[in-house]
């Protein structure tokens, strides 16, 4: 099937980025050293001077767009925060997500500047792993950083590098600089869960550890949630405040004497000394059952998560990474049943808390000194969502002055199994991670050119069904991939087991389970508990947006032209902050966004050439770049293709592999180059010598043609 390349990257057709990026040249520069950070303090070594502090803000599914063409977005109905990234620094409106495009891999990502293939989650934000028998089991996505898997022996971490190794945590560059970081709800930087992060941190037979068994609600609102990973040998970690060794067991270079503060109990009382801990408004943090302490991932409204930020800047935390639920869902105690629409009354309050949050918090903010002359800020939502449901009542509401209501909301249900085994006669056993881009596991792990792998990928791409929300009926499938494309797309991670057989992009109105073997009960149905879908590879989907704020970066207000994807987050603020990662990222710092003074020197002697070659970069290797939608289109045709001896197949799926080949060569020889001009490591300037030799604008454009041919 093919897709219109002006949907995704809106006003940049394919012609004209290839004129753009592979027309013109630039010299090498030697790279300049980066200086080193002093452990004794705090001190962020960035290039203005002027940064003295990190906020971080994680939305999940607040999208700067609109979902109705007469409802202002979440973004416009939150104008303290719009108006503070507008008016202080630049807000990207063309920012986009890894793949599966699901609020744990696609955090990590921005956390760690990381592909899935390089961290681990890839899959989430729950994933399947084969046992050796051939069937499959089901872990989260959110564990706390150094958990395992599973309790089982030898179980590799859910966090995986390279095999048995630990990602690097995203924390340690700024420990290591004397800062100490806190961490609010923020994926896997936290403890997820009472059940094995508990005894990962402080261990089975620890006080923690009892706790749980006493009374786990309690324990889930004093461990979950909340932390604070503390500089060497500083006094807020120290074990009279219940600090616990800070493990990280492969970090590059080790890291011994760190000490951390888990949960709200124990990070509480240096924060809030004088009392409880209160929301924004007021209130007692607390869940709905009157537990005091962290409120769970769904409670942590703006009220609540920016109130912890704050507290945190306000008592020796100068770093706060922050995550903010949702504003589309009924929280807590709203008794609405099921997803909100845009324009809905409940959301549009929701909405109206939010931007009242803003207000309060920018307002305290400043009264401490805290703010765009002195901070580094970025706010970002994990993805965005594609709404599944009908038109509103009255057509023409704009949800602020006119609520919006629907007669009809929610994603349409398709039991996998029932439509294979119906519609194409594929009774094949398989687990699946239920999804709009479900990952599906044959059981046994048959290799993917085996005959059952191949006869069950032609079945998903001949699935239909009749859309409730249209009366068309449609093929469910938009693209598949198997390993091959799945590598091409940084989704084969360091453990083998995780590696699904077929992964679907179904149509994104779809969420696609694995049920009965029948359509006895209806194969297809709508379910009004959740409509906002994602995950899946679709435009209204992976385009999300990123807003930074601080000294550095340019006051360009909304900007739509700069490409970028969440692993650009890190390598951004690293430079911006003058700090350097013991790791080397996935991402590339984002140039246009950074004043001329911020810019590294080697970059700032040649800017236009540097941010060229990063735009090549993204295209050629972001998991939704233009390269990667010409692969998956190729993959979708070879897996569907029933040629005689499966020749199609095998010939696409070789050409995909070479493709992937000439790309990780490609790409790893631009990112060199990229990474010594921004960090200024000197032993990568012999690689950028010789791809400068060797032309990477044509090497990009030979690899572009290469796939475009395929098609």
């Amino acid at each position: 099937m093919k897709r219109s390349w002006g949907v995704l990257f809106p006003g940049i057709l394919l012609t004209a980025l290839l004129v753009t990026l592979f027309i013109g040249g630039g010299e090498f520069a030697n790279a300049a050293a980066n200086k080193g950070a002093d452990n004794t303090a705090c001190k962020l070594n960035s290039p203005t001077g002027a940064a003295k502090h990190v906020i971080s803000i994680q939305f999940d599914n607040v999208h700067f767009t609109r979902d109705n063409p007469n409802v202002p977005s979440d973004l416009e109905q939150m104008p303290n925060l719009l108006n503070f990234i507008k008016n202080n620094g630049t807000l990207l409106s063309n920012y986009h997500t890894p793949l599966i495009a699901h609020t744990a891999d696609d955090i990590l990502t921005s956390l760690t500047g990381l592909y899935g293939q390089h961290h681990g989650v890839s899959v989430a934000n729950s994933y399947r792993y084969f046992n050796p028998d051939g069937t499959t089991s089901s872990t989260p996505s959110f564990t706390y950083w150094t958990a395992p898997v599973s309790s089982a022996a030898n179980a590799p971490y859910n966090m995986i590098t390279a095999p048995n190794t630990n990602t690097p945590a995203p924390w340690v560059s700024y420990t290591r600089a004397g800062c100490n970081v806190g961490s609010v709800a923020t994926a896997n930087t936290v403890l997820e869960n009472i059940n094995t992060d508990i005894p990962t941190v402080f261990g089975a037979n620890s006080p923690e550890a009892a706790e749980v068994k006493s009374n786990s609600g309690q324990a889930y609102s004093d461990f979950v949630g909340i932390g604070i990973h503390c500089a060497q040998n500083d006094a807020l970690c120290s074990s009279a405040n219940n600090g616990k060794a800070d493990v990280l067991p492969n970090e590059p270079g080790g890291y011994t004497g760190f000490q951390g503060l888990f949960g709200h109990k124990y990070v509480a009382p240096q924060i809030s000394p004088s009392g409880p801990l209160l929301d924004l408004n007021g209130q007692v943090i607390q869940d709905s059952k009157q537990h005091i302490g962290f409120p769970g991932f769904d409670g942590m409204s703006a009220a609540v998560s920016l109130s912890y930020v704050a507290a945190m800047q306000e008592h020796n935390v100068p770093v706060t990474y922050a995550y903010i639920s949702d504003a589309h869902d009924p929280h807590g105690n709203d008794p609405h049943n099921g997803a909100y629409g845009p324009g809905e009354a409940g959301y549009v309050k929701t909405l109206k808390s939010y931007d009242d949050a803003f207000g309060k918090f920018f307002a305290r903010l400043q009264k401490d000194g805290i703010n765009a002359s002195n901070t580094i800020f970025d706010f970002s939502a994990d993805e965005n969502d594609h709404f599944a449901g009908g038109p509103p009542t009255p057509a023409n509401c704009d949800g602020v002055t006119v609520p919006c209501t629907y007669q009809q909301v929610g994603e349409v249900n398709g039991n996998l199994t029932g439509l294979l085994a119906t519609q194409q006669n594929i009774t094949t056993p398989f687990t699946v991670h239920a999804d709009s881009a479900p990952t599906i596991y044959l059981q046994g792990n048959p290799s993917r050119q085996d005959p059952t792998t191949r006869n069950f990928a032609r079945a998903l791409g001949n699935l239909t069904a009749t859309n409730p929300y249209t009366g068309q009926n449609e093929k469910i499938t938009n693209y598949l991939a198997d390993p091959v494309e799945m590598n091409f797309l940084h989704m084969v991670t360091a453990d083998p087991t995780r590696t699904p057989t077929l992964t679907m992009f179904a149509k994104p109105d779809y969420y696609l389970y694995a049920g009965a073997p029948n359509c006895n009960q209806p194969c297809i149905q709508v379910e009004s508990g959740y409509a906002w879908n994602h995950g899946d590879l679709a435009p209204d989907i992976n385009t999300t947006w990123l807003g930074l704020v601080g000294p550095g970066v340019r006051h360009l207000g909304v900007d739509h032209s700069v490409w970028a994807d969440q692993t650009d987050l890190r390598p951004t603020l690293m430079s911006l902050l003058g700090l350097k990662d013991d790791y080397t990222s996935d991402g590339r710092a984002l140039f246009e966004v950074f004043t001329d003074k911020a810019l590294p020197q080697q970059v700032r002697s040649n800017k236009a050439f540097y941010i060229r070659l990063g735009q090549l970069y993204k295209q050629i290797n972001a998991p939704v770049g233009q390269l990667a939608l010409l692969t998956v289109n190729i993959s979708t045709q070879a897996l569907e293709s029933n040629s005689a001896n499966d020749q199609t197949y095998n010939t696409l799926e070789n050409e995909l592999s070479s493709i992937t080949t000439l790309r990780d060569t490609l790409a790893h020889q631009i990112h060199n180059i990229l990474d010594a001009a921004t960090f200024g490591n000197s032993a990568h300037v012999h690689v950028g010598a010789a791809v400068q030799q060797q032309d990477p604008f044509k090497q990009g454009q030979q690899l572009f043609k290469k796939a475009q041919q395929l098609r």
